[in-house]
């Protein structure tokens, strides 16, 4: 009887039979077969960028990392709206991606090629790729944008 609930035991904290949960971000997006450059600036101290930049990286993006503590020139320089700003900006085949945008809406922005200046989802939504917080999610939008600062919904994600 001991040798039994020490094999239950073995068995249930085996490092095998643990997985990690996989993000509802990552559920039925596929992976880009040939690698996307994508360049993001962050601050040094942001958490969540980085949680971000590796959801891009699951799908395929090849992102170059640069930290910066001038995050409002950059992204004045990169026409971000300032009520679309978020905490990191990233740059992906001419367009601008502003915040916590699902990496399936980056990938549907670059085989639609609207003319846009970018996508951007505003603020810092709790449960967006790289700002899960458990089972909470705030509804968000993604929305494109353009150099004349024209906004439109991209994307709408609710959760109920």
């Amino acid at each position: 009887m001991k040798f039994l609930r020490l094999m239950l035991l073995t068995v249930v904290l085996s490092p095998f039979s643990i997985r990690a949960e996989e993000s509802v971000w990552d559920k039925g997006v596929p992976v880009l077969e040939n690698p996307v450059e994508m360049t993001v600036y962050r601050s040094p101290t942001c958490g969540c960028c980085g949680k971000w930049l590796e959801h891009m990286k699951k799908h395929g993006f090849a992102v170059r990392d640069i930290k910066s503590n001038d995050m409002d020139r950059i992204k004045k320089e990169l026409g971000v709206p300032e009520n679309l700003q978020s905490c990191h900006t990233a740059l992906v085949n001419g367009y601008v991606v502003e915040g916590h945008v699902p990496a399936a809406d980056v990938q549907k922005l670059l085989q639609a090629k609207p003319e846009a200046a970018g996508l951007a989802v505003p603020g810092m939504p709790v449960g967006t790729p790289g700002m899960e917080m458990g089972g909470k999610k705030d509804p968000f939008a993604v929305l494109l944008f353009d150099k004349k600062g024209r906004v439109s919904t991209f994307q709408e994600y609710r959760f109920y």
